[in-house]
């Protein structure tokens, strides 16, 4: 029986894919193919005729069942392009979103010398703290998250991008340091997915994303309303504290944030136009 031909798998593929529920299925099959052939997305269209090996056949297939159960597209690739870097992606630590890389813009407009002291709170797996690093390498960028192995995989990514890993630190946010020190720009994607929410969330990263790094409280919006309220001090002055924050939180967090003498609260749109980011100046 002759080998099944690159078109017919994708098909197949996809196919089943759109059965299992998964959102992209066509453009994920061929993603995966891509990966296990070592070929581009437009590779793939100039070689529809080409079979399979069985080899190749049998990875795919491991590949596809995988997906088929929820398992991230990105931990079966095993990384994923923020900004300027590609990071290494698995169970240790949340999957980077494609709306945080404009955190990384609210940094750089806080900092218009492009110079100053950064503190990122939860690293993960570093796109922020790696993203400033590259992007502004004139600023002294610290980092801190209370998980070793988020920091084993932000250290990883650091030498596959030729970045540095000074200043990480093991800790629970501002605990980590001094009492008395300050940053000119303490930022954060800090959980904010309420408890009551999880059964709802798609299970890629219901089941697959740390929880730790994804309930910030009954509400959701506690984690980040702690931050504001801790972070204040730690901010120098004329400062600017940035936070990605979940929809429909900025009203209740812009309150919580009269509680402290900010000089201003204002928020920013992610890419589906939801207020996805709270900036708040000292």
């Amino acid at each position: 029986m002759p080998q099944p031909s690159l078109l017919e798998i994708l098909n197949k593929a996809s196919d089943f894919f759109r059965a299992k529920g998964v959102e992209n299925h066509r453009l994920d099959a061929q993603l995966l193919l891509g990966h296990v052939l070592g070929m581009r997305r437009l590779d793939l269209y100039m070689n529809f005729d080409r079979p399979l090996e069985e080899t190749e056949l049998s990875r795919y297939r491991e590949l596809v069942k995988r997906r088929g159960g929820r398992e991230p597209l990105q931990h079966l690739l095993g990384e994923v392009p923020f900004r300027e870097i590609t990071l290494k992606v698995d169970a240790r630590a949340l999957i980077p979103r494609q709306e945080t890389e404009l955190i990384v813009d609210l940094v750089r407009k806080a900092l218009p010398d492009s110079s100053g002291s950064v503190l990122d709170i939860g690293v993960g797996s570093g796109p922020i703290y790696l993203s400033v690093r590259k992007e502004l390498p004139r600023c002294l960028v610290y980092g801190v998250d209370i998980s070793e192995t988020c920091l084993g995989l932000t250290r990883e990514n650091a030498a596959r991008n030729g970045l540095s890993d000074e200043n990480l630190l093991l800790g629970d946010a501002f605990g980590a340091f001094p009492p008395d020190m300050r940053w000119d720009v303490i930022v954060s994607n800090p959980p904010y997915v309420g408890e009551s929410e999880i059964a709802s969330l798609a299970p890629e990263v219901r089941d697959y994303d740390p929880r730790s790094a994804l309930v910030g409280g009954k509400e959701g919006w506690e984690f980040a309303s702690g931050l504001m309220e801790s972070g204040f001090s730690r901010v120098e002055e004329g400062g600017t504290m940035i936070l990605e924050i979940g929809a429909g939180q900025y009203p209740i967090l812009e309150k919580k944030a009269g509680l402290q003498p900010w000089k201003s609260c204002s928020a920013a749109l992610d890419y589906q136009d939801i207020q996805r980011f709270i900036t708040l100046r000292k």
